[in-house]
Order: C-alpha cells, then structure tokens, then sequence
C-alpha cells in the first residue's frame, strides 16, 4: 500500500495499515505534517488535555507510524498511474509500486498573499475560526472574504470574541442571502465595505496588532488596531495527482462514495481534507484515514 501525503488522515491510515501487516509506504511530499504545522496550539484533538502544538501533534502520529514498521520516505511523489494490477507512484525520480493507493494529499488555505500574513500565520493569524476561536475570547478581530465561509466564519468568532469585522473588497457579498442575513444581522458584526488588507501589523512583536486597510475606491490607506485576522477565502484541495483519473467535484475535491474512502478508481481510496470540503478538522481527517485504510484492507482481501 502506498500512502500519499502525512497530515493526520495519511498517518491514521499508516497506523491501520501497518498493523494489519499491508506493509504501507508513506511519501511524506514537500509540506510533511500538512496544515497542522501552520497551527500553535491544538485544543480540539481528544486525548491532550492541555493541548498539544501542532508539529508536535504531527510528529507524534509520525512515531506511532513508525513504530509499526511503516516505511516513510521523504520525497515528493510527482506522478500516480494506472498499471495492470495496481498503481505506478514516481517520486523522486524513482517508480513504485502497490496494489493500493490512499490519497491524502489535504488543502492549502487560500491566503491573502502578504509577507506580514506568512510571518504572522499562527500568531493571530488563521484561516480555521473553528480551530482557533477560542483563543480570541474578548478580542477584537476581522475576517477576510465575502463568500459563505466568510460569513461563516464571522457568525462563529462572536460566540468568543467581542467584535467582529467583515472586510470586503466590494460593496456587495457572494454569499447566500441566508447567510448574508445572519451576519448582517448579528449585532457583534460590523462590515468594512470596499477595502482590502494591504498589510498585517506586528511582525517585530510576533503578535497581531493591528492592520492597514486600503479602500479599493479611493486608494486611501488607513490603520486598524485588531488582535487577530481570520482568512475566509477558500481552500484548494491539492488534486493535482490525480487530476484526471478519478472523479472531482464541483469544488475539485475528490469525489468518494458517501459513508466511505471509495473513489471512482477501484483500489484508489481518499481521505482527510483532499475530500472533505465541509469539516476540514484534523479529528475528523484522522478519521477519514482510518476508514480508507479499512476499506483498502477489505479491498486486498477481496
């Protein structure tokens, strides 16, 4: 079995497999560890009371992985075919081959686009309120985007935090009216209507601090002090792989028989945030892996 990808979904698959002695290999590709290495503190992950870091998090499930005999190469898998009997996987230059293939390659974050947003990414500022709210509580923050999600996530962030900002580009949102609604109308939400981020305040500080705005009608720039920005712009799921060999959906997420990894591809299956447009939690991905690591057993037994 190979397993492509080593966020949480990749290496839950790699602790099923390898203790049903289907002798798995892990490409750990150019980001090991997925989104998860961009977050500090990790408080929703049952079994770590106290929290736990992210990258720590990461390099625990690794261990276990390891710990079963689970081969782990370091490489970035460039391609993934279709051969008689199973799969060709060429990484590095080298060809592989398996019976099965678990794809959990993830999503990347859209971001803004900002040095100030790289360098401050995990000090206040997220692109996952249900990740990271909790740590805003009585603070004041603003949510990038216009779209459903930003709505979303907006609505979400006033159950902690004291204000919250909508900054959008236009003058109208994307979103569903439904949506529109419930954030307009929530007293805690305030819109900044015609205004983009151009700069996030308090890198020497490694803290958010506030931001510079700049209204897309006029050019006038403006400061805003703020103890957190949240990203609603969007994930990609990373589909590149195996874009045109199994079936996507309307987002470009892979497409998997409900309740199940099954993709379209007999002996392909995907987990984790590659399929998952709607939870995207690392409970839920590690989940995921394990269903694809059963489903890929029962394959082989068949």
């Amino acid at each position: 079995m190979i397993i492509v990808g080593s966020g949480p979904a990749g290496w839950t698959a790699a602790v099923y497999a390898a203790r049903a002695e289907l002798k798995p290999i892990v490409f750990e590709g150019n980001e090991p560890g997925g989104q998860l290495m961009t977050t500090t503190e990790v408080e929703n992950f049952p079994g770590f009371q106290k929290g736990i870091l992210g990258p720590e998090l990461m390099a625990e499930m690794r261990a276990q992985a390891a710990r079963f005999e689970t081969e782990i190469i370091s490489k970035h898998v460039d391609s993934i075919k279709q051969i008689e009997g199973g799969f060709e996987v060429v990484a590095g230059g080298e060809s592989y081959q398996s019976k099965t293939v678990i794809l959990s390659t993830g999503a990347t974050a859209r971001r803004i686009g900002l040095e100030s947003e790289k360098a401050l990414y995990g000090k206040g500022v997220s692109a996952c309120a249900t990740c990271d709210g909790f740590f805003f509580r009585g603070k004041k923050v603003i949510v990038v985007g216009g779209g459903d999600s930003a709505m979303e996530e907006a609505s979400f962030l006033t159950r902690f935090a004291e204000e919250v900002h909508i900054v959008h580009r236009r003058d109208s949102f994307k979103a569903s009216k439904i949506m529109q609604e419930r954030a307009l109308n929530n007293p805690k939400i305030k819109v900044i209507w015609n205004s983009e981020v151009i700069e996030i305040l308090g890198v020497e500080q490694e803290m958010v601090s506030g931001v510079k705005l700049k209204n897309t009608q006029t050019g006038e720039v403006s400061e805003m002090a703020i103890d957190g920005v949240f990203a609603a712009i969007g994930h990609e799921p990373n589909v590149k792989l195996v874009d045109g060999l199994v079936d996507l959906d309307e987002n470009r997420y892979v497409k998997t028989v409900p309740g199940t990894s099954l993709t379209n591809i007999p002996g392909l299956f995907a987990c984790g945030d590659v399929q998952d447009s709607r939870y995207r939690q690392a409970v839920t991905a590690a989940g995921s892996g394990c269903m694809a690591a059963l489903d890929a057993e029962k394959y082989l037994a068949h």
